[in-house]
């Protein structure tokens, strides 16, 4: 059974150490779960004590929210969720609908109450930056949307660091959602020490890098990255390293790559996101939880995957350093 935590420092929210991720649910863009499979996935997260859904209006244009939303019938109150918009559910969005302005924000929590079947959403944040709407306007939609009860919470995802800094300082957010694994780690820069001075609950999507971390695309298997834009990728010489020693240690822990690269983002202390296109996708994931990597075994992946935090971090640590 999953284990359970407070959502940042701010609430009184428990939720649940793993965040099912919804975006594979449906199959209204060719790729994805169907119905059925996306409420096995739904009941066996359930099953392993998970709480905290995360889904979007964008997500199979709105189709993953229908299917949540049928499957939260009758226990709507025992699960949190999180919703975001920006993109709209439409294929091809009107220009008035598109963005993070006042209108495509009410328009698109309308629309996703009624697609999942509820009075409010837990959080709501959102999804991108468009780079234009002006940050007042979203934190006097997103302090108004609280207001009517209409959301419980609001967050952030896909902001730069000082944007939300600015948000966070004007409004009371709760949440920021950022794209973090062991090849993805620019938010260590900026974003998740602003998370943690906010005491935000830090959302952690896409762990295993789109199956990459799996190894799976070294043997010719099929998957997100494959199938969608990045259809040719290669690994660089710091990605093969990381994966040559994820099989290594996944050899020691007897656990796969992938699920040493899950593990190694719950140690994080913060609440990374399962997606799923298929049960048994869930299943492996989930094992995850089981796995006790040693302080050694961190430290190298650690090591392998740091980043320089470039300018003022790097100055500053020299600086410190020679005191």
């Amino acid at each position: 059974m999953m284990k359970y935590k407070l959502f940042g420092s701010k609430t009184g929210l428990y939720a649940s150490e793993i965040i099912l991720g919804a975006a594979n649910f449906g199959t209204r863009k060719g790729y994805g779960a169907s119905p059925d499979e996306s409420k096995k996935i739904l009941a066996a997260y359930q099953e392993a004590g998970g709480n905290f859904i995360d889904i979007s209006d964008l997500y199979q244009f709105g189709e993953a929210e229908e299917i949540v939303g049928e499957f939260l019938n009758g226990q709507r109150n025992n699960f949190i969720v999180c919703s975001k918009y920006t993109k709209s559910s439409d294929i091809k969005p009107a220009i008035s609908n598109y963005g993070n302005h006042r209108k495509s924000m009410k328009q698109a929590v309308e629309a996703s109450l009624k697609r999942l079947k509820t009075d409010y959403i837990d959080i709501y944040m959102p999804h991108f930056d468009d780079g234009v709407t002006p940050l007042d306007e979203i934190i006097r939609g997103l302090d108004d949307l609280v207001k009517e009860g209409k959301i419980l919470y609001s967050g952030l995802t896909n902001f730069p660091a000082w944007k939300a800094a600015a948000i966070g300082s004007s409004t009371k957010l709760t949440a920021l959602q950022i794209e973090y694994n062991l090849l993805q780690r620019t938010a260590d820069r900026e974003l998740i020490p602003m998370a943690q001075e906010f005491g935000l609950g830090i959302m952690m999507y896409s762990p295993m890098a789109g199956g990459l971390l799996t190894g799976k695309y070294r043997t010719g298997e099929s998957g997100r990255i494959t199938m969608g834009q990045n259809s040719n990728y290669k690994e660089d010489e710091k990605t093969k390293a990381i994966i040559d020693e994820l099989i290594l240690i996944s050899k020691e822990v007897d656990a796969t790559p992938g699920q040493v690269a899950f593990a190694w983002v719950l140690s994080k202390d913060t609440f990374p996101l399962i997606g799923a296109r298929k049960i048994s996708h869930f299943e492996d994931s989930l094992k995850a939880t089981t796995i006790r990597l040693t302080e050694q075994h961190l430290a190298t992946l650690d090591k392998l995957s740091e980043i320089s935090l470039g300018y003022p971090h790097d100055l500053l640590a020299t600086v410190r350093s020679s005191k």
